[in-house]
Parts: C-alpha cells; sequence; structure tokens
C-alpha cells in the first residue's frame, strides 16, 4: 500500500510540474568548411553590417533582442549559431564573461533544458542589473572577470567539467588581452572559446571605438597552438564575431 501511495503521490506531482521536454536530437550536422567570400561580397556583406549596426539599439534595434521577455545584446545569426555548437560539442558548463540583462544567459540555459541532462551557466559581470532573470542553471557572480577570487570561482566550478566560454564583457583591447590570458585554460577540448563583438575598432562598424577584440585576438592568437579560429560558424555572413569562434584544438 505504501508504494502504490507513493507512485500515486509521484504521479500527481508530475501532474502538477511537468518535466520540461526534451528533443530528440537530430542527425544533421552543419558544415565544417565554407566557401570564401570575394572582395566584392565581402564589401557587400560590410556595407549591409554597417546599417545594421548603427540601428542596433534606436531605429530598428537589430540587436536589441529578447528571449522570452528578457534583453538581449546579440545577433541573430550569432545566437542561432551558438545553438548549433552547444549541440554538437556538448558543454556542461558555459562561462559567460559579462551579463548585462541576463537574457543571453537564460537563452544558455533554455537551451540546456531543452537538450536535457546536467548544464549550467556562470555569468559574470561587475554590475547586478535589476530584474534578471532566474533560473536554477544560472549562476550570477558579482565582480570583475580579472579578480582573483572570480577566476578561483571558474576554475573550481570548471573542474572536471566540459567547458565553454564567452568573452562579452567590456570591450577594450587592454580587457580583452587580458582575460585571454585566463580564460582560454578553462575551454575543453573540441568546445570552443567565443570573443564577441569582434566586429568594433572598424572590423567594419564603429572606428571610433578604438582598439577593441580583434586587436586583442591578433596579438594572443599567434602565440597559442591550442585553438583554431572556425570561420565556418560566420557561414551566415553577417556576425557581430568575425574571427571571434575558437575551437580548442590541442
Amino acid at each position: 500500500m505504501r508504494r502504490l501511495l507513493g507512485r500515486l503521490r509521484r504521479r500527481f506531482l508530475a501532474y502538477l510540474r511537468p518535466e520540461p521536454y526534451r528533443i530528440r536530437p537530430g542527425a544533421h550536422r552543419t558544415p565544417t568548411e565554407v566557401s570564401p567570400l570575394s572582395e566584392e561580397e565581402q564589401g557587400i556583406v560590410d556595407a549591409f553590417h554597417k546599417l545594421y549596426y548603427d540601428q542596433r539599439v534606436e531605429g530598428r534595434q537589430t540587436v536589441l533582442l529578447s528571449w522570452f521577455g528578457h534583453r538581449i545584446l546579440k545577433c541573430p545569426f550569432d545566437i542561432w549559431t551558438y545553438q548549433e555548437i552547444i549541440f554538437e560539442t556538448k558543454p556542461d558548463l558555459i562561462v559567460e564573461c559579462g551579463t548585462r540583462y541576463g537574457g543571453g544567459a537564460l537563452y544558455l540555459a533554455s537551451l540546456f533544458d531543452l537538450r536535457g541532462g546536467s548544464g549550467q551557466v556562470m555569468t559574470i559581470d561587475i554590475t547586478a542589473m535589476k530584474h534578471r532573470p532566474v533560473h536554477p542553471r544560472i549562476q550570477y557572480v558579482a565582480g570583475s572577470t580579472l579578480d582573483d577570487g572570480v577566476v578561483a570561482q571558474v576554475r573550481a566550478a570548471a573542474a572536471g567539467k566540459r567547458t565553454m566560454v564567452i568573452l562579452d564583457s567590456d570591450h577594450s583591447a587592454t580587457q580583452v588581452a587580458a582575460e585571454l590570458k585566463i580564460y582560454p585554460e578553462f575551454v575543453s577540448p573540441g568546445c570552443y572559446l567565443i570573443v564577441d563583438d569582434a566586429n568594433l575598432g572598424g572590423h567594419p562598424v564603429l572606428p571610433e571605438h578604438g582598439p577593441g577584440p580583434t586587436e586583442a585576438l591578433d596579438e594572443w592568437y599567434p602565440t597559442q597552438s591550442d585553438f583554431e579560429i572556425d570561420r565556418s560558424r560566420e557561414r551566415f555572413m553577417l556576425s557581430l564575431n568575425p574571427r571571434g569562434f575558437l575551437k580548442r584544438v590541442g
């Protein structure tokens, strides 16, 4: 009788709090190579990129997206690419440097929900914005991504876990260069280090921004052998992260 009552109780609770739907994975894989654009084609893409980015917040709000009502400052092509990367590489932990509104962290957590199983998002920012989404898979960390205590938390969380890292905090070359000295070590072989907003500083938008992520990448990339820039992740042509999708191969 006790077992019967236990089963009935579990069924009743499952009815009240049904488990999230788990999508059955398909067999399709994204292309690993894409044809390079001609100079003329690249010029067209860059011209559209500038038009698109000029209306990123005002006007058409091209970059001011939302996920279940929570704001994300991203390009739709890029977050679609995030989804493909997460499905293919199956990280257990995503470290997001730069939280802002929290919509990006919620999007990543939601992908883990749809996938099922383990999956946590550790997101770091010096500012705790109001009304950030609450989700059991999201851990908010207050502080600079360069603080010793914050780095220690990341190291502890990443220990033994398949880890992916997104650098999306301060986009100055100095900040990104400092993060590139720390965060690549946490990325697991086969997983990705994503350097967001490498388009700033004239690549091709906002030349007045000055040196940014691209300049930091140009300095760091030739000094290492564990990562390869994966241009196939830019197959939609418009990406705010040009040369910013790096796969760990070593």
